[in-house]
């Protein structure tokens, strides 16, 4: 899952995407507007936590814009106003979730995953391909009955190539979606990490879920024995 955090005040952007990033979402960040903005446009976002005081665009007029360009990313609304009107008035634009200012790092969590799970738009709290399954609720994943521990990176990958089961998924797709913007594209990290869920899913299985398409990247997909 992938998260555009916009919010102006530094110290509070970076403490968010830092806390994001250890839950194992990806995260990139604008400070003004118009760099938000140009992020929504240019990337592919799961998720937008948008502040309302901002520099050069407002968070309303942000918010709009976006819509406009038929961006229908799901937008959580970070401010310090705690008016009624003000929530009333986000909400009614179209709002997720409107969040006041200070608030508890687990509460911001919480209401992230009550906003994707509404996003999924299904009742369904596992994935399943073969007998590989993850499960949402307890954040575990399993293989023909066995615990597989995963760290957040290798879990944020996995679910990127289950949820794209059947399709072949590029580098370029990869890091978007599972790193963020700053990632550099010329390193072996995918292949790194890709080799890492190798182990531990394909490992002592005659099925191997995980493949290699030379020269355009990996598909996920059970492999007939």
């Amino acid at each position: 899952m992938r998260i555009l955090v916009v919010e102006d005040e530094k110290k509070i952007a970076d403490f968010i995407k830092r806390g994001l990033k250890e839950e194992g979402y990806a995260v990139d960040s604008a400070y003004d507007g118009e760099q938000g903005l140009f992020l929504a446009k240019t990337g592919e976002y799961d998720l937008i936590l948008l502040d309302l005081m901002l520099p050069k665009l407002d968070g309303h007029s942000l918010f709009k814009e976006i819509r406009k360009e038929k961006i229908f990313s799901p937008v959580i609304m970070l401010t310090a106003k705690d008016a009624t009107k003000d929530k009333v008035d986000g909400l009614d634009l179209g709002a997720d979730d409107y969040m006041t200012k200070p608030f508890a790092f687990e509460e911001l969590l919480a209401r992230i995953r009550a906003v994707l799970r509404k996003k999924e738009n299904s009742g369904s709290k596992v994935i399943q391909v073969e007998d590989l399954i993850m499960d949402f609720s307890t954040h575990k994943v399993t293989r023909a009955g066995r615990e597989i521990p995963l760290t957040a990176k290798e879990y944020s990958l996995l679910e990127y190539l289950m949820r794209n089961a059947g399709t072949v998924v590029t580098r370029t797709m990869i890091s978007e979606h599972v790193w963020d913007i700053n990632f550099d594209t010329f390193t072996n990290v995918i292949d790194v990490y890709i080799n890492y869920l190798r182990n531990k899913i394909d490992t002592g299985h005659k099925k191997k879920l995980i493949h290699t398409v030379r020269g355009r990247g990996y598909v996920f997909k059970i492999d007939k024995v």
